[in-house]
C-alpha cells in the first residue's frame, strides 16, 4: 500500500478502541469498531505487510468505579471479571488481535506515568489550583460523572456533569443546576483542588496543519468534520489528572489521592500493549510508533473522535518521539431493532451471549454487522434481517454456489479437478472479471469502505453462480464431457478465489472452504489467479459451508428482546418522589398554553428542535431536546404547555425563552403534555 507521498510504509500499526471493562460486548461494538478492524489487518496480512494489531481493556476511569459501588465490589474485581469475558468472546468470534492488553497492568502503569513525566519535565502542562465540587460526606472529590443535575440547556433533570445525555450538549460540573453527588445523594460544596492541564490551543497551529490542511480530503467526512468544528470553536486547557483513588499514579511527589484522567492514559494503553508484545516476543516495538515509514491507524466509535484526533495527537507531538495516525475511521452508531443500543436498559445483543445461541455461526454475525456497518449514518440491526442475510445470500448465494460445484466435481470426475479443453467466449470473460476481484476488494478495504468491498467478494460468488446456471453442465455431459470439464474447472477456480477473498470477512468459512478444496491460503492476488487448483488436484468431500436459520431461532431472539424491556418497566416503575416544595415556589411558575407555529431541526445536534410557539403574550423561540421522538412537521400546530418564565438560555447559539413540559415513561420516551380541551393561547396552569 502506499502512501499520499508515494513512500511504501514498511509496517502497519492497527489499533481498535480499547473497551471498557466495565460490561460484555456487543453487536453495536462489533459493528463500529472490531468487524472493520480485523478486516483490514486480515486483508494487510494476505497481502504480506508487516502489520500489529493492538487492543486490550480499558480498566480505569469513573464508569469502573460506578460500577463496582453497584455490585458492592473492588474495581479490581470489576475489571479482572469483564477483562477475561471480553478477552474470551473476542478470541471465539475471530478477532485476531496480535496483542489483548490491559491498562491495570505494570508496563502500562510505567509507561503512561512516564510519558506524563516526559511532558511535565518539559513544561508541557499547565499546573493551576480550581474549586471543584466535593463531597462532605464521603470526603471525595466527585468526578464529572459522579455529579448528576438538571441540564441548563434542555432541562433534562438527569444530565452528568460531562454531558447532558438527552440533548448531547457537553457540560462542566459547574453548569448544572441543582447538582447532586451520586455517591450521598447531598448538594456537593466547592474545595480548592490542584490539577494538570494540556494547552490544547497552544497546538492549534499544529493540529490546523496536520488535519484540516494534510487529512481534508481522505478522513471520512464525520471525522474531519467533528474535528473541524472542535478546533474552530477554539480549543482550550484540559485537565490530565484527577481525583480519585483509581487508576495510574502521578509520578510526582505529593500528590497522592490524584491519578491520570483516563483519556490521557487509556489510548497509550495502544503504546503499553505493543510495549507488552514486544517484550515477549523478543522484536522492536518502537519502530511500530516511532518510525516515521509506520502507519498507524485508529479504529473507534464516532463518540471517541475527539480524544483520538485531538487529544492524544497532542500528547504524541508533545512528547516528540511518536508518530501521528493516518486516520482515525471512526464509524457512526448501531442501532438495534429500531431503538438505540443501552447497556442499561439491557437493550442489546451481547456477543459471548451470542456465541451460545448460534454455536458455529461466528460468520454469519460478521457478514451481517459489515453488511449493515454504520459507516456514513447510523444503521440498525435486525433479527429479521440477520436470517434473511444469512438464508438469501449466504446460503442461497455463497454456500449453493460452492456446495453444487463440489457435488458436480464428485459426481462427473470422482473430485479431481478436470483440465480446461477449449475456451468459449463467455468462458474467457468470466476469467478476465475474476482477475479484477482482489484489486477491486483490495480498494475498497484500503479506503476503509468495508461494506462495498464485503458486496464486491460476494459478487465473486454471484459471478459463478449465474455462470453456473447458464452453463447446465448437468444437461450437456453426455454429450459433451469435454466441455463440462472447462465449466467446472472455472467454477472450482472460484471457489478456490473466494476461498481466499473471503477471509478478511467470514474467516472460519474460508478456513473450511481450503479444506474443503485442499489449498494453503496463500496470498492476496491468488484469489485472482487459476493456480491454486490444477488440474488432477483432488478436492474434498462437499460439505454445508452454511444452514438455514429458521424462524423459531428469531422468534427466540426477539422474544428475549421483548422479556427485558417488559423486566425494565415492571423493574423501574414510576420515578421516585422529588422532595417537598412550598406552594409559593410552585405558583412562580408561570405554566401556559401555547401552540408551536414552526420547527426545525439544530444543525448538527440529533435532538434539537428550533421552535417558534405562540405563547398568548408573545411568539417566542424554544429549543428543545425531542427531535428523537418527534419531526418537526409533526409538532407544529400543536397545543403544547409552556414553562413561559424560565430565564432565557443559550442552546447552541440561539437564545431559547422557555420551556415545554414534557411526559418521560421508563423506557426514556417523550411525550407532550397537553390541554384536555382547546384552551386558547396564554391560558394559565395553576
Amino acid at each position: 500500500m502506499t502512501a499520499k507521498n508515494n513512500i511504501k510504509y514498511k509496517r502497519h500499526t492497527v489499533t481498535a478502541a480499547l473497551p471498557y471493562a466495565n460490561g460484555p460486548i456487543h453487536i453495536g461494538h462489533l459493528a463500529g469498531v472490531y468487524v472493520p478492524s480485523d478486516i483490514y489487518v486480515r486483508y494487510l496480512r494476505l497481502k504480506g505487510e508487516d502489520v500489529i494489531y493492538i487492543c486490550g481493556s480499558d480498566e480505569h476511569g469513573v464508569p469502573i468505579t460506578i460500577k463496582a459501588r453497584q455490585e458492592n465490589a473492588t474495581p479490581q474485581t470489576i475489571v479482572d471479571k469483564y477483562h477475561h469475558l471480553i478477552k474470551n468472546a473476542f478470541a471465539k468470534f475471530g478477532i485476531t488481535f496480535d496483542v489483548y492488553s490491559r491498562t491495570s497492568a505494570k508496563v502500562h502503569h510505567e509507561t503512561a506515568a512516564g510519558i506524563f513525566k516526559t511532558l511535565y519535565d518539559k513544561g508541557a502542562f499547565i499546573e493551576k489550583d480550581s474549586e471543584q465540587y466535593y463531597d462532605e460526606e464521603n470526603e471525595q472529590f466527585l468526578a464529572d460523572r459522579y455529579i448528576v443535575g438538571t441540564c441548563p440547556h434542555c432541562g433534562y433533570e438527569k444530565a452528568y456533569g460531562d454531558q447532558c445525555e438527552n440533548c448531547g450538549t457537553s457540560l462542566s460540573p459547574t453548569d448544572l443546576i441543582n447538582p447532586r453527588s451520586m455517591l450521598s445523594g447531598n448538594k456537593p460544596v466547592m474545595k480548592k483542588t490542584r490539577h494538570w492541564y494540556l494547552p490544547l490551543d497552544k497546538h492549534e497551529p499544529m493540529l490546523r496543519r496536520w488535519i484540516l490542511e494534510s487529512h481534508k480530503h481522505d478522513w471520512k467526512p464525520n471525522v474531519y468534520g467533528q474535528c473541524k468544528s472542535w478546533i474552530d470553536q477554539g480549543l482550550q486547557p484540559r485537565a490530565v489528572t484527577r481525583d480519585l483513588d483509581w487508576g495510574v499514579k502521578l509520578p510526582l511527589e505529593g500528590t497522592e489521592g490524584k491519578v491520570l484522567y483516563v483519556w490521557f492514559d487509556a489510548p497509550i494503553g495502544y503504546i503499553s500493549a505493543t510495549r507488552e508484545w514486544g517484550e515477549a516476543s523478543g522484536k522492536d516495538w518502537e519502530k511500530y510508533w516511532k518510525d516515521p515509514q509506520s502507519k498507524l491507524v485508529h479504529f473507534i466509535g464516532k463518540d471517541n473522535i475527539v480524544f483520538h484526533c485531538i487529544i492524544f495527537p497532542v500528547i504524541l507531538h508533545a512528547e516528540g518521539s511518536y508518530i501521528l495516525p493516518d486516520n482515525v475511521p471512526a464509524n457512526e452508531f448501531l442501532n438495534l431493532e429500531n431503538d438505540k443500543i443501552s447497556t442499561s436498559r439491557n437493550w442489546a445483543v451481547w456477543l459471548h451471549e451470542y456465541l451460545e445461541d448460534f454455536p458455529g455461526k461466528e460468520d454469519v454475525l460478521r457478514y451481517v454487522l459489515c453488511a449493515a456497518a454504520p459507516e456514513t449514518k447510523d444503521n440498525d440491526f435486525t433479527w429479521k434481517d440477520f436470517q434473511a442475510r444469512n438464508n438469501n445470500e449466504l446460503l442461497a448465494i455463497f454456500g449453493n454456489f460452492v456446495n453444487r460445484t463440489l457435488v458436480l466435481t464428485y459426481k462427473y470426475f470422482d473430485g479431481q479437478v478436470p483440465a480446461i479443453t477449449d475456451l468459449t467466449a463467455d468462458d474467457k470473460e468470466t476469467l478476465e472479471q475474476m482477475k479484477t476481484f482482489p484489486e477491486t476488494i483490495g480498494q475498497s478495504i484500503e479506503q476503509y469502505r468495508f461494506r462495498e468491498a464485503l458486496a464486491q467478494m460476494m459478487n465473486l460468488a454471484r459471478l459463478g453462480n449465474r455462470y453456473l446456471t447458464e452453463a447446465e453442465p448437468w444437461k450437456i455431459f453426455k454429450t459433451e464431457p469435454g466441455r463440462v470439464q472447462t465449466i467446472l474447472n472455472i467454477c472450482l477456480q472460484i471457489c478456490a478465489g473466494l476461498a481466499v477473498l473471503s477471509e478478511p470477512f467470514l474467516p472460519f468459512t474460508a478456513k473450511k472452504l481450503q479444506k474443503m478444496l485442499d489449498i494453503q491460503p496463500g496470498s492476496w492476488q491468488d484469489g485472482g489467479t487459476t493456480t491454486l487448483l490444477p488440474p488432477g488436484h483432488q478436492v474434498g468431500k462437499p460439505e454445508l459451508l452454511f444452514e438455514k436459520i429458521e424462524d423459531a431461532q428469531v422468534a427466540a431472539q426477539v422474544e428475549k428482546l421483548l422479556n427485558t424491556r417488559k423486566d425494565n418497566n415492571e423493574m423501574k416503575g414510576a420515578e421516585p418522589a422529588k422532595e417537598e416544595i412550598s406552594f409559593d415556589e410552585f405558583s412562580r411558575m408561570d405554566i401556559r398554553v401555547a401552540t408551536i407555529l414552526t420547527a426545525e431541526k439544530v444543525a448538527r445536534t440529533k435532538k434539537l428542535l428550533k421552535m417558534t410557539v405562540d405563547s398568548g403574550l408573545d411568539r417566542r423561540t424554544v429549543v428543545s431536546g425531542i427531535a428523537e421522538f418527534y419531526k418537526p412537521e409533526e409538532v407544529v400546530g400543536k397545543k403544547v404547555l409552556l414553562l413561559a418564565n424560565l430565564k432565557p438560555r443559550n442552546i447552541k447559539g440561539i437564545e431559547s425563552h422557555g420551556m415545554l413540559l414534557m411526559a418521560e415513561n421508563s423506557d426514556g420516551e417523550l411525550a407532550f403534555v397537553t390541554p384536555e380541551q382547546a384552551f386558547g393561547n396564554g391560558s394559565t396552569v395553576s
